[in-house]
């Protein structure tokens, strides 16, 4: 059959699906042009997607053989579920696979934000190390602080694990909440969301994007953060409304912010580059070697139980096959 994949994926992965079928690939790393994508649609029976493509209508249009949409990433905000879900096509993601380096990340950018690391750095290549000083360039302790996580799937999970080595209290908020043996087991309190704004000393958000969690995080809950907390999200950007952050960072109505996803990503909010108390990553929560080459074998594995008609084992709407 015929396959798109829409990402310069390593030559091992490509291979084993050309083994199989007859595939196209874009061979940058850069998203591909919005009108080269819909001509390439026009004769795949598959696609395995990145999370920069938008798989919608207009897509779906194009693509009258379509079987099924193989999505390298867990988030799938960037396809229309409902207009997939009509045409009978099947739609998976790779879930699980980077729940541990995605949770590394968000103890990278704690310590960034909450030790200054980055302008350190900054400060010693530009020459303006000089001498050492007592309490100059102070940051702040993670050890024994509170974390409060919102989201406590697999990787808010992952992230109170890692907490219990910096001895964190953790308290969190979550549309499910866990059995009270593994709160006790992670020594995790539950609460409402405005108490675990509150009394977080650092607030790592992990929801998925939907209508509910749009601008979860704006003016009105930055202002119930304390003024040293630090928020810090490797969900997805609009989880946060930016220019609200930008304002909160400004006027330190919160002490920091650590974030690897962006409301308008690739694109910033305005002033929020220049703000010296945010630590701003390229959307790299997932970015290891054999993190992103598991996410692409996961996802080569759906696209070819599902050219084949059967049902992916990450399919996200199975009901197509009832």
């Amino acid at each position: 059959m015929n396959v798109l994949v829409t990402g310069n994926l390593p030559e091992s992965i490509i291979s084993t699906i050309r083994a199989e079928h007859r595939v196209e690939v874009n061979p940058k790393d850069e998203p591909m042009p919005r009108d080269q994508l819909l001509s390439a649609v026009a004769d795949k029976h598959g696609i395995l997607s990145m999370l920069t493509d938008r798989v919608d209508d207009a897509l779906l249009d194009q693509a009258p053989h379509l079987k099924i949409v193989a999505n390298c990433a867990v988030g799938y905000d960037n396809i229309d579920m409902a207009a997939a879900t009509q045409r009978r096509i099947a739609v998976t993601n790779t879930p699980g696979v980077l729940t541990d380096s995605t949770a590394d990340v968000v103890f990278a950018l704690m310590l960034a934000v909450g030790r200054r690391v980055v302008e350190g750095d900054q400060r010693v290549r530009q020459g303006h190390f000089k001498h050492f000083a007592p309490f100059h360039f102070l940051g702040q302790d993670i050890s024994g602080k509170t974390l409060g996580i919102v989201g406590m799937g697999r990787i808010g999970q992952a992230v109170a694990k890692r907490a219990a080595g910096f001895n964190m209290p953790i308290i969190y908020t979550s549309r499910t909440r866990l059995p009270a043996e593994k709160e006790a087991a992670m020594g995790a309190r539950y609460e409402n969301f405005e108490t675990v704004l509150g009394e977080s000393d650092f607030l790592s958000l992990n929801v998925p994007l939907t209508p509910q969690t749009h601008h979860l995080v704006g003016a009105d809950q930055l202002r119930l953060m304390k003024p040293t907390a630090i928020l810090i999200n490797t969900a997805r950007g609009p989880v946060i409304d930016e220019i609200a952050l930008v304002q909160a960072l400004r006027e330190q109505w919160i002490g920091g912010a650590g974030l690897d996803v962006y409301e308008n990503e690739p694109f910033l909010a305005p002033g929020l580059i220049a703000c010296k108390n945010a630590v701003v990553l390229p959307h790299v929560g997932s970015a290891t070697i054999e993190t992103r080459t598991r996410m692409a074998e996961l996802a080569t594995q759906n696209l070819f139980v599902g050219l084949r008609g059967g049902i992916p084992p990450n399919c996200l709407n199975s009901e197509i096959f009832t």
